[in-house]
């Protein structure tokens, strides 16, 4: 089994090129781009690195359940929300057992399944730009199939599809009395105007999966929770690692909750950058769907050289989308502004370096 592949810098690989990270503007890896609020980096200075953590992360927790009005043991703390996909495939997939992802798709899902030892259907969004999943043909899948498991990203990674309520609502019922629907809303702070999933927790057979490394831009400490029924928690929770969440990541996760003014900035500038960016690749004569997310799905041509040239040439890194399915495609996290007009202008750089009609192409 290979390695899943995501954003991020890749170290080895740049000290191959003879560059450093803090020569990239990383467009690879979707993160507030205001960054992490200073009253955060101010917390990680109180904690002793001495001290074991908590393995019940108890006081962040509270500050989750109290931002959140659910009790405490609702919520499932996780070292990112990696793990706690890993830990929802070890507690419901047993041999024998039936998987469902929402495709394209975040490629932990479809690892985690694989893990053990199960090979999930994909349920594939129309390739016409928007990427749209059939809902009837996915309600007849999840019919058919029965499954013990279903993974739907919400806004999704890489396409920034997002569904209302009653398509999602629909989803669970149909497998009210044999799965478990995990509902990534990892982005759901970047959303404009976003619905309320907490109300489904009451169905019993829906799980609703955050991160704090995107909104927070804690993605170098690693923190994601869960939010579900006690009793789905329980189910959960033995399948995980003493000691997984930190001391640095507690602290800097409770910190983070009280600056939701710094969310509410950043999702601001994510606006700005979004329809900056489409704007632009439209002019450019890309491909770019619409997004609720703070990334975009830009169709290139030759994503993977596109991106090596970005890289090489201009200190910019994108996120080429091979992995997910979508050799043609780049995804582009949302930063400042002034950040977006030096990728536009790399972009038309390379695009008069040549001759072919899509810029990715050599």
């Amino acid at each position: 089994m290979t390695r899943t592949v995501h954003g991020g810098l890749n170290h080895t690989e740049l000290k191959s090129l003879g560059l450093a990270p803090g020569d990239i503007l990383d467009f690879s890896a979707n993160i507030n781009p205001l960054g992490t609020a200073p009253g955060v980096l101010k917390a990680l200075h109180g904690v002793d690195p001495a001290a074991y953590p908590d393995p019940g992360c108890l006081e962040l927790r509270e500050a989750l359940g109290a931002q959140l009005e659910l009790a405490p043991d609702h919520i499932l703390a996780g070292n990112g929300s990696t793990e706690l996909i890993h830990m929802l495939a070890r507690a419901w997939l047993k041999p024998g057992a039936r998987a469902v992802i929402f495709t394209p798709a975040f490629g932990e899902y479809e690892a985690a399944c694989r893990m053990q030892g199960i090979e999930p259907a994909l349920m594939q969004a129309s390739r016409d730009g928007e990427f749209r999943w059939d809902l009837p043909v996915a309600l007849d899948l999840l019919a058919a199939m029965q499954p013990a498991l279903v993974f739907l990203g919400n806004p999704n990674n890489p396409t920034g599809s997002y569904l209302e309520e009653e398509d999602v609502d629909q989803f669970a019922g149909i497998i009210q009395d044999c799965g478990l629907l995990v509902l990534d809303e990892a982005y759901l702070s970047f959303v404009d105007r976003p619905w309320d999933a907490r109300p489904l927790l009451e169905r019993r057979n829906v799980a609703l999966l955050r991160s704090m490394t995107k909104d927070h831009a804690l993605a170098g400490l690693r923190l994601g929770y869960l939010l579900a029924l006690p009793e789905t928690l329980a189910r959960i929770s033995p399948c995980g690692y003493s000691w997984s969440v930190n001391a640095l990541a507690q602290a800097a996760g409770i910190a983070a909750l009280e600056h939701q003014d710094h969310i509410a900035r950043g999702r601001e500038a994510v606006h700005a950058g979004r329809e900056f960016l489409q704007r632009e690749f439209r002019r450019l004569g890309l491909e770019c769907g619409s997004s609720a997310a703070n990334f975009l799905l830009v169709k290139v041509g030759d994503a993977a050289g596109l991106r090596r040239r970005l890289l090489q040439d201009h200190g910019l890194c994108v996120r080429d989308c091979a992995s997910f399915g979508l050799p043609e495609h780049i995804r582009i996290g949302v930063r400042a502004l002034e950040d977006c007009r030096c990728l536009i202008n790399a972009l038309e750089e390379s695009r008069a370096e040549t001759s072919a009609g899509m810029i990715g192409e050599t």
